[in-house]
């Protein structure tokens, strides 16, 4: 394509117009990451991971944890390698003192919102203060994928073998 928009004189007008406006639709059509995900990651100069980096910095800079563990869970599912679409977050602060639950994870939600806005489908939290990782600093397990939906013939299979 682009080799015959330079080499213009063996196109004419309509084909150039028509080239050019493929290759804008192209690139618009790429999704690009949000421009404050994008910047957060060339500061850190950690170009391999600008998810990952980018949900690791917002919740150390608003809820100083004093333990934090980011697990990009995206080779457990169906998606591309190298992807950052399906995460964990243990976070341990202080911050989360007198809070519910709930309250913890709209928290976080409420931080990360751009990247659950974006590129990531999947998030799930273990939100907990000082005192509560002391008296127990275990770590649930993840799922593994049952891909699908409700409107998959075999999930019904695929539930009952989960349990």
């Amino acid at each position: 394509m682009l080799s015959a928009v330079r080499h213009a004189g063996t196109c004419s007008p309509t084909r150039i117009e028509s080239l050019m406006l493929a290759a804008r639709l192209l690139l618009s059509c790429r999704r690009v990451p949000s421009v404050l995900v994008t910047s957060r990651y060339l500061e850190s100069g950690n170009m391999e991971k600008p998810v990952e980096t980018s949900i690791k910095a917002k919740l150390t800079e608003n809820l100083q944890p004093s333990h934090l563990e980011v697990h990009n869970e995206s080779y457990m599912h169906a998606v591309a390698p190298g992807s950052e679409t399906h995460f964990k977050v243990v976070i341990v602060s202080d911050v989360f003192d007198g809070k519910s639950l709930i309250q913890r994870h709209r928290l976080v939600n409420d931080l990360l919102k751009e990247e659950l806005a974006g590129p990531v489908h999947a998030l799930s939290i273990q939100a907990k203060t000082p005192q509560q990782w002391d008296e127990n600093p275990s770590v649930s397990k993840s799922p593994g994928c049952m891909g699908g939906s409700k409107h998959d013939p075999q999930m019904s299979k695929k539930i009952s073998t989960q349990v």
